[in-house]
């Protein structure tokens, strides 16, 4: 390395990007990530058709892949501190390459739920190794880049897939040899980013999952928790049910109406994240929670009255309260514990977040044989509106 000026600058010059390009490469590999997450949501319409899968089923395909991604992300989360970032990065995209080839190859429920499963734990590994890196290489930027990857990642995952669904002549197997090819690439194209992470010891012990609420951070969390899991539940919801509820209850014969819905939902919550990011975090909730109220209440209204704009009306409004609560919510809650308790404080956040993303989705699947998609949908949303009304009511009068 060094010795001679004539083969130095071969072996040496195509790993040695600077740690821009690890933002790039981190913000992309994030986006990709998400985007495979929500891809399989425009097309559960087909899989409904095809495998005879109820709304329950469907529900719990979705809760399986959040499952997963929880285990990952409460185990695997902090490896990359141990081994350095690309060999965790590399594991990652492997799992997401495995799951792409069994949603491609998938011909039951059970190959469903595999995938789904498979997918999750790729999803959980790969967005903390992803966004660590991201800090790594820009910490200025990077707490925003990874706000808004899992937003901007499930929303192009859906239109992506909405539009195979729509062009594509085998949009079961072509979404997932796109997203495959992609997941290559990125593969490939990591074998010359920067390496912006370092190893030391205590793999081992990192993989136990830490959980605590520091005393000083339990009021914070105790009234943000009903807006936390408004804004996760509605998502979850979104998801899994959205799509069979656009086709469905609002007779919308065009299955990429689903999709789109999905998708406006999380764009609306980026631009949120992005728009408001000068804002104070108690400002947000507050905005957050009552935005929220109001685009549950306008989505239900187009869904009761079968007004497909007032069903994208509503969920943009809905998307942005979710997006600045959720803003909100971390930038409230991680400055009330010591640099020493956050990662505890974190796995506690997480598990409460992805818990609200995946059982109301299933308890709402349960329920459809006995009271109706459209019933469902209502009660569910009351009860979004509601949480989300509580912690607005705790941030005022705390703001008071």
């Amino acid at each position: 390395m060094g010795h001679g000026s004539g083969t130095a600058p071969a072996t040496s010059a195509p790993r040695r990007l600077s740690l821009r390009a690890m933002t790039v490469y981190g913000f992309c590999g994030a986006l990709l990530v998400s985007a495979g997450s929500s891809a399989p949501t425009p097309l559960y319409r087909l899989y409904q058709e095809s495998m005879q899968l109820t709304p329950f089923w469907i529900t719990v395909v979705f809760s399986v892949y959040v499952i997963s991604l929880l285990a990952a992300l409460l185990t695997l989360g902090g490896l990359s501190d141990y081994v350095g970032r690309k060999p965790v990065i590399l594991a990652a995209l492997l799992v997401n390459a495995a799951a792409m080839v069994l949603f491609a190859q998938a011909s039951g429920l059970g190959d469903l739920i595999l995938a789904r499963t498979v997918q999750g734990f790729g999803v959980g590994i790969g967005t903390t190794v992803l966004g660590a890196a991201i800090l790594d290489s820009d910490r200025e930027r990077g707490p925003l880049l990874n706000s808004l990857t899992a937003f901007l990642g499930i929303a192009s995952g859906s239109l992506g897939a909405v539009l195979l669904l729509t062009l594509a002549p085998d949009p079961l197997h072509m979404v997932y040899e796109v997203l495959l090819a992609l997941t290559a690439a990125m593969a490939v194209l990591l074998w010359i980013m920067p390496e912006s992470g370092a190893r030391k010891p205590g793999a081992l012990a990192s993989l136990r999952p830490q959980f605590s609420v520091p005393a000083q951070s339990r009021p914070v969390l105790l009234r943000l928790t009903p807006a936390n899991t408004a804004g996760w539940a509605l998502g979850g919801f979104y998801l899994s049910l959205m799509p069979t509820l656009v086709a469905t209850t609002m007779h919308a014969a065009s299955p990429w109406i689903g999709g789109i819905v999905v998708s406006a939902l999380m764009l609306s919550g980026a631009m949120a994240v992005a728009l408001l990011r000068g804002w104070r975090a108690r400002r947000l909730v507050v905005f957050g929670t009552s935005t929220l109220v109001l685009g549950v209440a306008v989505t239900l209204l187009g869904i009761q009255q079968h007004l497909v704009a007032a069903l994208f009306g509503g969920t943009m409004i809905a998307g942005f309260g979710f997006g600045a609560t959720f803003s909100g919510t971390l930038r409230s809650l991680l400055p009330t514990a010591h640099p020493d308790q956050r990662a505890g404080l974190l796995s506690t956040y997480y598990v409460q977040s992805y818990l609200a993303f995946s059982l109301p989705a299933v308890a709402a699947g349960l329920s459809v044989p006995s009271i109706g998609l459209a019933n469902v949908a209502y009660s569910y949303g009351a009860v979004v509106m509601l949480l989300a009304v509580i912690s607005l009511l705790a941030a005022l009068r705390a703001d008071s």
